[in-house]
């Protein structure tokens, strides 16, 4: 550990003991929670108690859309869906903050990396310059992944952009708190072409490149195809993440999660934190 690390330790630890820092209200104690490193809340927002529920479900990566309106990141899947207290400094910032000064420098107490996934739903340059203050403020900093000269410091959450994603911007950029969301079908994203520093994550629309959603037979081809794929990503250090996967419970989207966790896929995508987690729990 460098020595700026110690310090950070031992001032978290410090706070700790002092009762400086506390656990989000509501949150199951972190310690009981066995963190699911494949496991991706989807439209994470949507649900009752928005990061919170998918933290005490042991979720390691979150998804939050977001808007750039009035000089505020407002969290929500629609424009009609916008309120001013749903900001994503409230929704998932602070609550963050406090969970890893409660957890010395750690989102779980077992150390699992987590991943905050923005989807920018406006125009992209000014939501990323919206959202470069927010990550750059001293208040929330220390907690990100950073890209600096070519390096990268692993930090307790990595901030990942999708949706409307600047790519020219963070590539031109010498010093970073965010990453990019890459497509599996863009060759220019995927594997050796690509760089793990910019782009650590390619996502894809699960029916766009599978014709099988979990009825029937896989066919060969279509699981050949998803193992390259990953083989593919992970030789470039890319994690892989499908969307539009079956989310209904039954047999289908069960047969499909048993594709992808097997082909070792690197996030679940699902809104249903429960049944994830029990899927994940039996494997």
């Amino acid at each position: 550990m460098t020595a700026p690390g110690r310090l950070l330790t031992v001032l978290l630890t410090g706070l700790a003991a002092l009762g400086l820092v506390t656990a989000p209200a509501g949150a199951a104690p972190a310690h009981q929670v066995r963190p699911l490193a494949q496991a991706h809340a989807h439209n994470d927002y949507e649900h009752p108690r928005p990061l919170l529920d998918a933290l005490d479900a042991g979720f390691t990566s979150v998804e939050a859309d977001i808007y750039a309106e009035s000089g505020q990141l407002l969290v929500g899947h629609d424009p009609d869906d916008l309120t001013p207290d749903r900001t994503l400094e409230r929704l998932y910032l602070e609550p963050l903050r406090q969970r890893v000064l409660a957890n010395h420098g750690h989102v779980y107490p077992r150390r699992a990396p987590f991943q905050l996934l923005v989807d920018v739903k406006s125009a992209a340059d000014p939501a990323y310059a919206a959202l470069e203050r927010r990550l750059r403020n001293p208040r929330f900093s220390f907690l990100f992944t950073s890209y600096d000269a070519g390096r990268v410091r692993q930090g307790a959450v990595t901030v990942v952009l999708s949706g409307n994603r600047p790519k020219d911007v963070l590539l031109a950029q010498r010093s970073r708190l965010a990453f990019y969301d890459g497509r599996i079908a863009d060759p220019a994203d995927l594997g050796p072409g690509s760089d793990a520093r910019v782009t650590p994550l390619v996502s894809d629309n699960w029916t766009k490149l599978f014709s099988w959603t979990g009825t029937g037979e896989f066919p060969s081809a279509e699981r050949t195809r998803l193992h390259e794929l990953v083989r593919v990503a992970h030789r470039a250090g890319q994690r892989v993440r499908f969307w539009a996967t079956p989310d209904t419970p039954g047999p289908a989207r069960t047969a499909v999660w048993q594709e992808l966790a097997t082909a070792g896929v690197d996030h679940l995508n699902t809104d249903d934190l429960a049944g994830l987690a029990a899927f994940l729990g039996t494997r």
